[in-house]
């Protein structure tokens, strides 16, 4: 894994630079309302000094005023601040999480394969939430926090060079720490994203799998997977609260010396006449300006390193190479026919252990191909293969001639129609679900696929039809039905090359019966690959194709295997026995 992290520089560049308008409008209402919270100490000197002295009523008069204004200007600053960059933080938030969403499904297959969806869905929703500190109040007020100590220091060199020599050392030594501890939360914050993004994914595996878990009685083991992550991702908040925690005493007890020795010195310096008490009271307002950001920069930092750490894994995620960019994908197919050929092509889901061995093989425009073979022969990679899920390691696949793994994936999926054997369904509709690749189609269109796929034989008796909820992944309906909803979105799609994988798997013998008639319209025309462990459902097919071990064992008709007493011959007794 990358463990290469995002700069301040970078993350100025891409985040904060493009919305400099809206960063600058935030440093004016900054230096507005930080000028303004220095009018207080200034005019006190001159409540103090001047109008309680000399028993001027209009002076005090017109000095409360100013400080009145003064306080109204900061609340005003303030709530546009806030108003104006937190809002702008948020819709940056629903940008950049819709960014990393739109690159994770541009993602091949294969990188869905060794990922958590649960974690995907953490490092989505997760990780850029951070990015509220970077462009939001957190480094507006980081910047302002230092602009105001820089003039709170010269103000206070101005009223006792000595008094603020003697607070710039504890204050020194805080920033220290303060340095230190970021260098040590940062790694934590990355690793937090890491926990809770492994968490998440397990929560969700098991949320999914709850038959499973109750059919066999595993409540009290995931109990313990999940307490085990939670306490990993205790320790890890613990660490980060910790460090925090160490800044703030340290804080704490460096702000109080410098406190206690303002305290002593001033009251020296008033005691020698080398200092007014208006002068005394202004210093020590002064400081508190000056102090309270210092102290509020370690906050915002620990936010900003936060951030960062959220930016580094996001980072990480978005330079992953989608699908379109893989090799040189320049060939954009205008229409097809659908005449696919494999040529010697091999293919490994891991270095040196090949699934598949120079398969070749022809599949006309049209044709129906059906692979058949033991669990794990290959026929599931072959067909992957010829829906672009998969790439070939050597070979080559074409389609019309053309190298699939220079056409651009867009233009062939457009002709591309799938059914596959966890037949999933979307939380929704049975409309909805069919609708799915076309939501624009006709309601003709529509119930055409429908009484193609005979949907229309169950949803007649329900009382809502073709708009009944079906939970999530169509949990509310049984087997036969769902995969009957699947076809009828695969009829919908109208697709030029079929991908059938375990179509008829989940049927019982009359739905079987009722999809064998809708396959067979929905194969006319169009080059269909066809995974099947029921033999009966291929018998009509152009060309079969039995893989053993990743190669082709044998070829040809139903006929001809039956004929020539093999692999597929034995195959096909042994399920006409049963």
């Amino acid at each position: 894994m990358s463990t290469k992290k995002v700069s301040i520089l970078k993350a100025f560049k891409t985040i904060i630079w493009p919305r400099r308008k809206l960063v600058f409008i935030g440093l004016g209402l900054i230096v507005i309302s930080k000028t303004a919270s220095f009018v207080t100490p200034i005019a006190t000197k001159y409540v103090i000094d001047d109008a309680f002295v000399n028993k001027d009523v209009q002076l005090l008069k017109t000095l409360v005023g100013v400080i009145i204004l003064a306080i109204a200007i900061q609340a005003a600053t303030s709530f546009l601040l806030t108003y104006i960059l937190s809002v702008q933080a948020q819709f940056l938030i629903s940008e950049l999480r819709a960014q990393v969403q739109k690159h994770v499904l541009s993602l091949p297959i294969r990188f869905f394969d060794n990922t958590k969806s649960g974690e995907l869905v953490s490092r989505i929703m997760t990780d850029v939430e951070g990015v509220r500190n970077l462009i939001g109040t957190g480094l507006v007020q980081l910047v302002g926090g230092t602009v105001t100590a820089i003039v709170a220091l010269i103000l206070l060199l101005r009223i006792s060079v000595s008094m603020t020599l003697f607070t710039l050392l504890p204050l020194g030594i805080f920033g220290l720490i303060a340095l230190r501890a970021f260098k040590i939360i940062r790694p934590i914050f990355r690793n937090r994203g890491k926990i809770n993004a492994d968490v998440t994914g397990r929560l969700t595996e098991t949320l999914g799998g709850v038959r499973v878990i109750k059919g066999f009685n595993a409540e009290q083991q995931e109990n313990l997977i999940f307490e085990d992550g939670v306490n990993r991702l205790f320790k890890n908040v613990k660490k980060s609260l910790i460090a925090t925690a160490a800044m703030t005493s340290s804080a704490t007890l460096l702000i109080g010396i410098a406190t206690t020795g303002v305290m002593g010195l001033g009251g020296y310096k008033i005691i020698q006449d080398e200092l007014t008490i208006g002068q005394f009271i202004e210093f020590t307002v002064i400081l508190g300006l000056m102090i309270a950001p210092i102290v509020q920069m370690s906050n915002i930092g620990s936010q900003l390193t936060e951030a960062l750490a959220g930016l580094d894994r996001t980072e990480e995620l978005m330079n992953k190479m989608a699908e379109a960019q893989e090799k040189d994908r320049t060939i954009v197919l205008e229409d097809i026919k659908g005449h696919m050929v494999f040529d010697k092509v091999t293919f490994a889901y891991e270095e040196e252990k090949a699934v598949l061995h120079g398969v070749s093989f022809e599949a006309k425009a049209g044709e129906v191909i059906a692979l058949v073979g033991s669990s794990g022969s290959g026929k599931s990679t072959i067909a992957g293969l010829a829906a672009s899920f998969l790439n070939p390691e050597s070979g080559t696949v074409t389609i019309d001639g053309k190298n699939l793994s220079q056409v651009d994936l867009s233009s062939f999926r457009q002709y591309l129609g799938v059914v596959l054997q966890d037949d999933f369904l979307f939380e929704g509709t049975i409309r909805e679900n069919i609708l799915f690749p076309r939501p624009k189609a006709s309601e003709e269109e529509l119930e055409a696929a429908v009484k193609a796929a005979y949907v229309n034989e169950f949803t007649d008796r329900f009382e809502d039809g073709l708009d009944t909820l079906i939970g999530e992944r169509g949990v509310k309906l049984s087997g036969g039905q769902r995969q009957r909803i699947a076809i009828a979105r695969a009829v919908l799609a109208n697709p030029r090359i079929l991908i059938l994988d375990e179509a008829t798997s989940n049927l019982d013998t009359e739905s079987e019966a009722l999809i064998q008639k809708s396959l067979a319209e929905l194969t006319k025309g169009r080059t269909t690959f066809v995974i099947a462990h029921r033999l009966s459902t291929i018998r009509k097919a152009n060309q079969i194709l039995v893989i053993e071990n990743g190669r082709i064992a044998e070829r040809g008709t139903h006929e001809e295997l039956i004929a020539a007493q093999g692999r597929y011959y034995n195959l096909f007794t042994y399920q006409a026995r049963i």
